[in-house]
C-alpha cells in the first residue's frame, strides 16, 4: 500500500487543562517539532500563542518557531492563518506569511485555506447550552482567491481544508477555475463534543466527507478531528488510502490515566499504520507524493 502522511498538530487553541503537554511558547514548539519528526511525522502544524495560551499573530512568533524547527529538521512546516482568532481581512490574515516568505530559514512550506464559511460557536454539555452565539468563520470566495494567489506566488503547497461537504464543492470549483491545481491536498475537518461545524467523528461523517472528491481532479486526503478522538476512525482511514493529522492541539489524548505527548500520539499512530501494512512516508516522499513545488522566497 502506498505510504501515509502523517501531521502532528500540536497546539492549535487547546488549554492544558485537559494536557499539560500542549506546547505554547516557540522553544516548546520547536522541541516538540524534533520530537514529532523523530517520531514519524513528516508534517508539523501549530499556532503562535501566549505564555496564557492566548492566540499570538506577531510574526515575529513565527520566524523565531520556523526558524529554531528549520535549525534540527526538514520536517514540513503549516502555520495557521489565525482562526476566527484572526478575523481581519485577506492581507492582514496572511501577513504573517508574507514575514516568513523573506527567508528560506523561516519559510513554511504549506499555507492554509478552509474554503468556505461557518459558525464555529463552542458548546457546553454541562449545561447544554452554547458558551458562545457569534463565532463565524468567514472565508470569502474573493478572500479565498487571495490567498490561493499568494501561495502560489511563494511556490508553497494549499493546504485545503474542508468543514463539510460545501467547502469540498468550493474546492472543485477553484480546481476547474484554474485558482487551485492538483494534486490538491484536503484535510476533511470533523468535529465532535464541544463544536458542530464539520461532520462529526464517525464512518458517517468520513463517509459523507470522500462521497465528494472532486471525480475529475487528482487529490490527497487527510483527517482531523477537532476536538474528538480521531483514534475512533484511524484504521479505516488508513485502510482506504487516506492520511492523518493528529496531536494535542485537536484532542486531550490520554495513555490510560496519564497524559500523552505530541510525539507519543505520532508514534501510536505509525505503529498502527505499519501493522495495516502502510509505513509512514519521509520528508522527500511527502513532497512527492504532493507535488510540492519549490519555494520562492520573498525579494
Amino acid at each position: 500500500m502506498d505510504k501515509i502522511i502523517i501531521e502532528a498538530r500540536v497546539n492549535e487553541l487547546a488549554t492544558r487543562r485537559g494536557n499539560p503537554n500542549v506546547p505554547f511558547l516557540p522553544r516548546e514548539i520547536i522541541a516538540d517539532a524534533k520530537a514529532c519528526y523523530e517520531a514519524g511525522a513528516s508534517v508539523f502544524h501549530y499556532h503562535g500563542r501566549k505564555d496564557d495560551g492566548a492566540p499570538d499573530h506577531a510574526p515575529e512568533f513565527y520566524l523565531e518557531t520556523n526558524a529554531g524547527i528549520r535549525a534540527q529538521s526538514n520536517i514540513l512546516i503549516h502555520p495557521t492563518l489565525g482562526y476566527v482568532a484572526n478575523d481581519a481581512d485577506a492581507k492582514e490574515r496572511f501577513a504573517a506569511v508574507d514575514a516568513m516568505m523573506r527567508s528560506a530559514e523561516t519559510a513554511p512550506d504549506f499555507a492554509p485555506m478552509d474554503c468556505g464559511s461557518v459558525n464555529v460557536d463552542w458548546w457546553n454539555p454541562e449545561t447544554e447550552r452554547y458558551d458562545t452565539t457569534d463565532l463565524i468563520y468567514k472565508n470569502s470566495t474573493e478572500t479565498l482567491m487571495y490567498f490561493a494567489d499568494r501561495i502560489d506566488r511563494y511556490g508553497l503547497k494549499p493546504y485545503l481544508v474542508s468543514w463539510n461537504v460545501s467547502f469540498t464543492r468550493q474546492i472543485e470549483q477553484f480546481l476547474r477555475m484554474g485558482v487551485l491545481f492538483g494534486p490538491a491536498y484536503i484535510c476533511f475537518c470533523m468535529t465532535d463534543e464541544i463544536i458542530f461545524a464539520g461532520h462529526p467523528g464517525t464512518q458517517a461523517g468520513l463517509d459523507a466527507h470522500t462521497a465528494f472528491l472532486p471525480k475529475d481532479f487528482q487529490t490527497v486526503w487527510t483527517v482531523v478531528n477537532y476536538k474528538g478522538d480521531l483514534f475512533q476512525l484511524t484504521e479505516r482511514i488508513i485502510r482506504q488510502g487516506g492520511h492523518i493529522s493528529i496531536g494535542l492541539g485537536d484532542y486531550a489524548y490520554m495513555d490510560g490515566t496519564r497524559p500523552m505527548t505530541n510525539a507519543e500520539v505520532i508514534e501510536k499512530v505509525v505503529a498502527q499504520a505499519r501493522k495495516l501494512g502502510r509505513e509512514p512516508a519521509s520528508v522527500e516522499e511527502t513532497r512527492k507524493i504532493l507535488q510540492m513545488p519549490n519555494l520562492k522566497i520573498a525579494d
